[in-house]
């Protein structure tokens, strides 16, 4: 019985440990493919936005408001007219937790 209780505890600390790698290469490829949706632009030869990039939103409703006017000011700014581009980069721009609906 003990040998199976420390068994859990390894798995759990492996799978906590493989959920922070994943999250952290998730990351990385959330900015990655942003960075990519903007480039279609830069690759245009089109001048680069003076918006600023409007950060990651991390649920709080509070603040969705302030950032959804500030992601597509981004986005018009940075001619990202394509809908999967528009689609990619607003997904790469959240962060934590499972989406839900909002009310």
């Amino acid at each position: 019985m003990l040998e199976q209780l420390g068994s859990l505890q390894i798995n759990e600390e492996a799978s906590s440990s493989e959920y922070e790698q994943m999250d952290t290469e998730m990351s990385i490829a959330q900015q990655a493919t942003a960075a990519a949706a903007v480039s279609e632009n830069s690759q245009a030869g089109l001048p680069r936005s003076m918006v600023p990039d409007p950060g990651w939103f991390d649920g709080d409703q509070s603040k969705f408001e302030d950032w959804w006017r500030e992601i597509r000011l981004f986005l018009k700014s940075n001619r990202v007219n394509r809908t999967d581009n528009r689609i990619t980069a607003i997904l790469a721009c959240l962060r934590g937790g499972v989406a839900g609906i909002y009310t």
